[in-house]
């Protein structure tokens, strides 16, 4: 008899250490969840800052290119005018400066989305391994185990 016992009671020591490990796991995976949609909020809140600043730089950009292309036209009908060189050269200067910002803050704006995307596919990610250790929604909880049945000890009458 003792045998026995001491073999279910292992049995249920062996179970519930397992389903402690599934509830740490579990909750290691909401919380890399919870961290993640934070993080992620934080750079969607971004995405507008960013927007506006490509598109700032992008019109400074187109500025300072048709300023520039004024000067350089000015500058072809008086060659030898010294002062207009020195506007068209800083002109130049200033369109090539501002067509560099604005490809930088284009790029800054695609890496903010690629970040985006790929933290939302990490979440997506993490939240299917959490469908592991949540019953299913579709499958019906398992009925309570059923006492087991004693045997009849009682002696029949005569």
């Amino acid at each position: 008899m003792k045998p026995l016992t001491l073999s279910i009671s292992l049995l249920f020591f062996v179970a519930a250490a397992g389903a402690q490990k599934v509830n740490t796991d579990s909750l290691n995976l909401v919380s890399k969840i919870s961290a993640d949609q934070l993080k992620l909020g934080k750079l969607q809140n971004q995405v507008e800052p960013y927007t506006r600043d490509k598109t700032d730089a992008a019109a400074q950009a187109q500025k300072s290119a048709s300023d520039n292309a004024e000067i350089a036209a000015k500058l072809s009908s008086d060659p030898q005018d010294k002062s207009l060189a020195r506007r068209a050269d800083r002109a130049a200067g200033n369109a090539r400066s501002d067509a560099h910002k604005a490809r930088r803050a284009a790029d800054r704006l695609s890496d903010l989305m690629k970040d985006i995307s790929d933290l939302k596919d990490k979440i997506l990610r993490e939240q299917q391994k959490l469908q592991q250790y949540a019953p299913s929604a579709t499958q019906p909880a398992p009925p309570p185990a059923a006492p087991p049945a004693r045997p009849d000890t009682s002696h029949p009458v005569q």
